[in-house]
């Protein structure tokens, strides 16, 4: 008989998440399941990891479902670490991370800590997807994921992915019939314009909310940008590589040596 694919799952919206929890029943029809996520929401924290205080990751029993899961202190990158490390007596098959609380296309996979716990199991050699879902809502519908959440997953658990390369799903917030199908995308050009909100303290000191709003750049119909707004799922491979191979050619001729 085969043994079943072990499947570490995490997150950035902390372990009592919805999106979490639906992520964890589609994993548990596919395999073995083992949750490392944090203990409290950790949105936007990137790749951050715990450096300077203690991590702690304590055993959980959320539902009725045959998943182990672990609370952790630390970060989405921090649980993907301590998984590998300390809590799974063997090495994941694949690491899916979400489904997140909204979107994780173009310039958000920078900010984004679904996406660094995926990175960060990619790093290790472990294949991995980080799920995101277009609606921010706490109390968000999932019903319209699992079809490609399952999918996807198989097919990853099927193919594998190359060294390197991690694979970022957004879902449009649509319902499950109007969903037009799956595109393989590239990343949108597209950035945050940013304002701060300044306020004072009841004691005269200046505080500030960050805000802005998100500007796609890119008129490109091969972006995931343009995927999601057409109504499919955008799925782009993602690499942390981060070296601008195409410029090293013309950097070497640069007078850098006097």
């Amino acid at each position: 008989m085969t043994e079943k694919p072990l499947i570490l799952v995490t997150n950035d919206d902390g372990i009592s998440a919805p999106g979490l929890r639906t992520l964890i029943s589609v994993m548990n029809s596919i395999g073995e399941v083992v949750v490392v996520a944090p203990d409290s929401p950790q949105s936007g924290m990137g790749h951050a990891i715990t450096l300077d205080s203690t991590l702690y990751a304590e055993r959980v029993y959320m539902d009725d479902g045959p998943q182990i899961e672990y609370s952790c202190s630390g970060t989405p990158a921090d649980c993907v670490k301590l998984a590998i490390r300390e809590l799974l007596d063997r090495k994941p098959d694949l690491c899916v991370s979400g489904i997140n609380h909204g979107s994780n296309s173009s310039i958000n996979v920078i900010y984004s800590g679904t996406m660094s716990a995926a990175i960060e199991a990619g790093i290790e050699g472990i294949p991995a997807i980080g799920f995101s879902l277009l609606d921010y809502k706490w109390h968000a519908h999932f019903d319209a994921s699992k079809k490609y959440v399952k999918t996807i997953t198989k097919q990853v658990l099927k193919n594998s992915l190359p060294n390197g390369i991690v694979l970022n799903v957004n879902i449009p917030n649509i319902s499950e019939e109007h969903v037009k199908g799956v595109k393989i995308c590239r990343q949108a050009k597209a950035n945050w314009v940013e304002e701060f909100d300044k306020r004072k303290t009841p004691q005269g000191k200046d505080y500030y909310w960050l805000s802005g709003k998100f500007v796609n750049l890119d008129d490109g119909k091969d972006t995931d940008e343009w995927a999601l707004e057409q109504g499919y799922v955008s799925v782009v491979p993602i690499q942390f590589d981060l070296t601008a191979h195409q410029f090293i050619k013309n950097l070497n001729t640069w007078n850098l040596n006097d």
